[in-house]
């Protein structure tokens, strides 16, 4: 792990990652019953001892090959600030409406509060009012920080803090604003639409929806998290230095669930390849594609486009598609729902996704990746620097539950491309 300053600076998905941000799952993945799974966002619980199991290979495949900093650490060290600690205290107990348990949390050494911040803190049964509440939690449990990706994104050299669409999830955007606000280690601008005068109820919007596929280009997906008044907040706020830009919107489908994001559907695997899901990103007709140019964040033009994958060629940006699932659709539907779309590069042509999903791995090797287990990278027996292209493969079938892949359980924040 590096201890100079990160710079922010992200110009595409699959250049060379020199640093990301993960989160090991923790005991707010055990504080999730089947009674309040679906507020959590999920659709089951998970068994911890599995998933760290499964996380740590896919960790441990990224410590292999740079610079990996874990959420938790970050916030113990802006939690030695007094003054950073009680601002972020006040955030988070008016966000969560328990204003008595911040004298708690305050009375906890760093290291204990850290823990609380993102495990929970139970509801005092001290009043009437709290003994008759239903919840078990006055702070609940952030059972999906896992997923880096959603809460803030490295977009240029900005960082986006998401104002994320369920409320369930709102406080691991402040945190992560007051890593980057008050961490010593980065450098870069951060940009929250709840600060900003362009702010309105209807900007919802998560990182796994915002894809920069070049210095010029951002791909954003349009649905259920990230709404129209958010893309055109991203418009009038990205950084113009390099003007002008475009943004390519893909519409998704609102449902099922595992449509949440566009990186669900849509990854960059290299320069010239990405992963798609098919019947969504090839269809010329139930999903719009839409092509907007900005240029000294004004708007100039709005048009739509067959498909994504000729609106990206139209920018100079041709990409060969792998096809999540392979060719047929009862493999296809299967696959994508446990993230057989949802890679993560971390250089040009070197990717990491679920072993389950063997028809899309399958269909990466046809492409001409290698095949290689996270098992065999963490043992030493084999050197990513040494394969030109390959996709490392992870065990997932519990993470995947989780309803998020690779790409998902990443936040980049510096690549040279």
């Amino acid at each position: 792990m590096t201890s100079k300053k990160i710079k922010i600076n992200v110009n595409s998905e699959v250049g060379e990652l020199q640093a990301v941000i993960l989160h090991r799952p923790g005991k707010e993945v055990e504080n999730m019953t089947p009674a309040n799974a679906k507020r959590a966002l999920y659709s089951d619980i998970l068994n911890l001892a599995v998933v760290s199991n499964e996380y740590n290979f896919f960790s441990s495949v990224l410590e292999s090959v740079t610079n990996v900093f874990y959420m938790k650490d970050l916030l113990r060290k802006v939690l030695e600030s007094q003054e950073v600690k009680t601002l972020l205290l006040s955030k988070i107990t008016q966000n969560c409406q328990h204003p008595e348990i911040k004298g708690f949390l305050l009375e906890q050494d760093n290291g204990q509060l850290a823990d609380l911040l993102i495990e929970g803190v139970p509801l005092p049964k001290n009043s009437l009012t709290n003994y008759l509440d239903e919840n078990y939690f006055a702070l609940q449990p952030l059972h999906n920080f896992f997923y880096m990706r959603d809460s803030s994104s490295s977009v240029f050299n900005n960082v986006l803090i998401n104002r994320m669409a369920n409320s369930v999830r709102a406080r691991e955007s402040i945190i992560m604003e007051t890593i980057f606000e008050h961490h010593p280690l980065f450098v870069g601008n951060s940009i929250n639409p709840l600060n900003s005068r362009f702010f309105n109820e209807q900007i919802t919007m998560e990182g796994g929806d915002i894809l920069v596929a070049s210095k010029d280009v951002l791909v954003i997906g349009m649905g259920v998290r990230t709404s129209p008044q958010a893309i055109d907040f991203i418009a009038k706020k990205i950084d113009s230095k390099e003007s002008p830009k475009t943004i390519i919107v893909q519409e998704l489908p609102h449902t099922p669930e595992s449509f949440i994001h566009l990186d669900m559907v849509f990854t960059f695997l290299d320069r010239d390849k990405c992963m798609i899901y098919e019947p969504v990103i090839m269809s010329t007709s139930r999903y719009r594609t839409i092509v907007i140019d900005v240029e000294d964040r004004k708007i100039t033009k709005i048009k739509e486009e067959e498909n994504l994958l000729k609106a990206l060629k139209n920018k100079g940006i041709s990409l060969k598609p792998v096809l999540c699932g392979g060719k047929h659709s009862h493999n296809q539907e299967r696959e994508q729902w446990h993230s057989g779309a949802n890679f993560f590069a971390f250089a040009p042509g070197k990717v990491i996704g679920y072993e389950r999903n063997i028809h899309t791995i399958e269909e990466l090797h046809k492409a001409g990746f290698e095949i290689v287990k996270a098992k065999d990278v963490v043992e030493g027996k084999k050197d990513l620097k040494k394969i030109k292209k390959v996709v490392v493969t992870i065990p997932g079938a519990e993470l995947s539950r989780g309803g998020g892949g690779a790409r998902c359980m990443t936040m980049p924040l510096a690549r040279i491309d």
